[in-house]
């Protein structure tokens, strides 16, 4: 009996059959009829597996989980699970699974890159050089290596960090809301900002980190690279740091408002390296992420566990009844 599945992400149906290669002799692919909240609705009471939304434009909330009555499984082919209700899942005993790890090497390798921008003053030089000038006594950069770095947040991403800033010669402690054993140093979050040179944020957002982030709290003239969501930063503390000189500067790949919009201050900033969501983005971290959502389909359908499960349900997918087609 063939499994539904209802496919959220922002691609044509086709390719989404495409994708799924021999395992779509196992399913049946749906789409909603529209990119909308009530065309989700009316799509769901059919479904047995929800393939997430990477975009974020649509997500299971709690009258969504109630919706879909025959739901056994969500796969969110994504680390974040922004939007997704994961008490309402647990309570209804669908697992829901994410994506952990497949961009780990991509966006810790776009963290470096923009500590290292920040601290050669790469893209200042640039500018200035386009514009006629030579500024080589006033530009003012200074070495990445040797620096204190602070990463908030240890899972793949975190430890990937780590690794990149340790090989190159850096101080690397961090903090995380459980201990792990590494070897690198553990630190409580309000000495971890006051004490380093470059902070690097890659912690989940949830309630519990929403503005957990406070850039006056950091050392004059220190380096912040946010790749974890916009929320987990408090933005008016870190406009008001750059603008103050407190700041030496920030690397955003993300943005409270995705794009920011028009006027907003952090496009005018001259201390800020912006970046459109996009350090997990390579072809490479693709290539994990299809692997990674088929590996855990093909698991679901066949009644092995499946991977990543994040809402501390059971990861062996159970059917319910009235589930299927043949």
């Amino acid at each position: 009996m063939a499994w539904r599945v209802l496919a959220l992400p922002p691609l044509p149906e086709e390719a989404l059959r495409n994708l799924l290669g021999p395992l779509g002799e196992r399913v049946e692919v749906s789409v909603p009829a529209r990119r909308d909240r009530d065309a989700l609705l009316s799509a769901l009471p059919e479904a047995e597996i929800v393939v997430g939304d990477w975009s974020g434009g649509l997500a299971l909330d709690a009258e969504a989980v109630l919706a879909a009555p025959r739901l056994a499984f969500v796969q969110q082919p994504s680390v974040g699970v922004d939007g997704h209700d994961l008490g309402a899942l647990a309570a209804a005993g669908v697992p829901l699974a994410n994506a952990a790890g497949v961009s780990a090497i991509a966006v810790a390798e776009w963290c470096f890159a923009a500590a290292l921008a920040l601290s050669r003053r790469l893209l200042d030089a640039d500018a200035a050089v386009r514009a006629g000038g030579w500024p080589q006594l006033d530009l003012g950069p200074r070495e990445l290596y040797g620096s204190r770095v602070g990463i908030v947040g240890f899972g793949p991403i975190g430890e990937a960090c780590a690794r990149m800033f340790a090989g190159h010669g850096c101080e690397v402690s961090y903090w995380t809301r459980r201990p792990r054993e590494v070897p690198y140093a553990y630190r409580e979050l309000e000495a971890l900002v006051a004490g380093s040179d470059v902070l690097v944020t890659v912690i989940a957002l949830s309630e519990e980190t929403r503005g957990l982030i406070d850039p006056s709290r950091m050392p004059a003239g220190s380096l912040l690279v946010n790749a974890a969501r916009g929320g987990v930063v408090d933005q008016a503390a870190l406009l008001s740091a750059l603008e103050s000189g407190h700041l030496g500067g920030a690397a955003l790949d993300v943005f409270e408002t995705e794009p920011p919009p028009p006027g907003d201050p952090l496009r005018d900033s001259a201390r800020v390296l912006l970046s459109p969501h996009v350090a997990g983005v390579t072809p490479q971290s693709t290539g994990r992420l299809v692997r990674c959502v088929l590996d855990n389909l093909r698991a679901a359908v066949e009644g092995r566990p499946v991977a990543n499960v994040l809402n501390g349900v059971e990861p062996v997918v159970r059917r319910r009844p009235g589930g299927g087609r043949t």
